[in-house]
């Protein structure tokens, strides 16, 4: 194939489609309601996308919590307008859709009923890259006979790829062992945006040398680097891409699909897809925009985050320290927080900054700063050093172990098994506590994930307690009435003025 992508065999490019998870998870808190998906449902069935994404990662979350919506019931409802197109969703491996481990009986049983709701593409992956951490859904998944995506998290040791962990002998051996593991295709999942193109395009290279399964490639534009990474990939051979139309594209979501479609029409790469189209369908996706702007970032200039080509703290987790040291009146330690998270990522094992290895690392970053290192430290951080959450990439540093350990309710010596040996089965025991709140299997699941918040969205969805303003959602009628209230009060001050 050449440079220029005009000669050579026809080898279209396959995009998966984020619009409606990771595209509004990154812009606007998750928050985008299943009905303002459903006008363009049908057409975006018809675009010819290879996947498109409408689950997992943080929608379980967010969909019970903050809008009163059963999560399992936006994928029956989307099944039943988009029928050719097959479901992805973000499955944190024994983390499941939550933010810890979770025992193998709920992991067997989420698999199997997002299975029977309609998911059809999984991609799996671990916070540590500990593949030990895959092999109960993953087993799930294949009885299923659903897609098995086996994720490498991708991090890096300093500016570029290499270095004593993050090096592409790593990536290389991560990627066979998710070749043996049975996997349908292999996935480089960027949380951070931090990916170079040069270095993509090299390892896509050597990729494709050492294993045979279709290689999909997930970035983040944060840093501004995301259009190049994806343009060096397709010209190295990568096989699909993770995109999301214009307007719930950029910032700190995926590029944007159009711009893509347009560069490659007319190569051997072009995947055919219609531009009008998608133009179309983003116009819809602008319409809806205005009931979620609350919810968009609007405290920088800038779209892209520089900073993170440095600092490579990625922009949720960034929030998050933002969060904890104004609360602390402590924002103007802000850098000094940034060098410390370099620091105690090492002393702990060097884990990719990614959920929820990003908020144990960089709580305990800021309680470092605030009160000095390790005088106090989180639970989760004595899960991680305990081994609770799987094998780190580089062992833990010996002195913080120990100081980590001292007095830990499990024991001082580290476990090395497969974190969820040593875990309880939980379904029992969340079945006697909610009775008969949970009607069937899904509710179960909602309230083993969530116990607190899952119980108050059952009492919503049974009638059982009255819904908060909050969760209710907001209407363009509303938008419209706030924007003449705010005219209106500009009005009245350009008069006094």
């Amino acid at each position: 194939m050449d440079s220029y992508l005009e000669k050579g065999p026809k080898n279209p490019l396959k995009i998966q489609d984020n619009t409606f998870r990771d595209g509004h998870q990154s812009l606007l808190a998750t928050r985008m309601r299943t009905e303002d998906m459903l006008p363009i449902a049908e057409r975006m069935d018809d675009v010819g996308f290879w996947a498109m994404e409408v689950w997992g990662g943080a929608t379980f979350d967010t969909m019970h919590r903050f809008l009163a919506e059963d999560p399992f019931e936006r994928v029956r409802i989307l099944k039943k307008y988009i029928r050719k197109t097959p479901f992805s969703m973000l499955l944190r491996g024994q983390n499941l859709v939550g933010y810890r481990n979770y025992a193998d009986d709920v992991a067997k049983l989420f698999v199997d009923k997002s299975c029977e709701v309609g998911v059809d593409v999984f991609r799996v992956f671990d916070a540590l890259n500990d593949f030990r951490n895959f092999e109960t859904v993953v087993e799930r998944i294949k009885a299923n006979g659903k897609h098995f995506q086996g994720t490498i998290c991708y991090s890096l040791t300093e500016r570029r790829m290499g270095g004593e962990v993050f090096n592409i002998g790593y990536y290389l051996k991560k990627a066979k062992e998710i070749v043996e593991m049975g996997a349908d295709t292999l996935c480089l999942k960027d949380m951070a945006g931090i990916m170079a193109p040069f270095d993509i395009a090299n390892l896509i290279t050597e990729l494709k040398k050492e294993i045979s399964i279709p290689i999909h490639l997930h970035t983040h534009y944060t840093s501004g680097m995301a259009s190049m990474v994806y343009l060096e990939a397709i010209k190295a051979g990568v096989d699909i891409v993770d995109t999301c139309l214009a307007p719930f594209a950029l910032r700190t979501s995926q590029p944007a699909v159009e711009p893509i479609v347009a560069t490659l029409y007319g190569t051997v790469r072009d995947p055919g897809f219609d531009l009008n189209t998608l133009l179309e369908l983003g116009e819809h996706m602008e319409s809806v925009a205005p009931k979620y702007r609350d919810f968009l970032a609007k405290h920088r200039m800038s779209v892209i985050d520089t900073g993170v080509l440095v600092h490579q703290v990625p922009g949720g987790m960034i929030s998050n320290l933002v969060s904890q040291l104004k609360e602390a009146k402590a924002l103007h330690r802000l850098n000094e927080v940034y060098k410390d998270v370099a620091v105690t990522r090492k002393e702990l094992g060097m884990p990719p900054l990614v959920t929820p290895t990003s908020q144990i690392v960089g709580v305990q970053a800021v309680l470092n700063v605030l009160f000095g290192r390790y005088k106090m430290v989180t639970n989760e951080v004595k899960d991680l050093v305990f081994g609770l959450y799987g094998r780190t990439p580089i062992p833990i540093d010996p002195e913080v172990q120990k100081k980590v350990l001292k007095g830990y309710k499990r024991g001082e010596t580290p476990v090395t098994g497969r974190a969820a040996d040593f875990l309880e089965p939980e379904l029992e025991d969340a079945r006697k506590k909610i009775g008969d709140l949970a009607r069937d299997d899904y509710d179960l699941l909602i309230y083993a994930l969530y116990r607190t918040t899952g119980e108050q969205f059952l009492k919503w969805k049974y009638g059982l307690a009255e819904k908060p303003a909050s969760v209710k959602p907001k209407t363009i009628e509303d938008i419209r009435k706030e924007d003449e209230a705010m005219a209106a009060a500009i009005e009245q001050v350009c008069k006094t003025i």
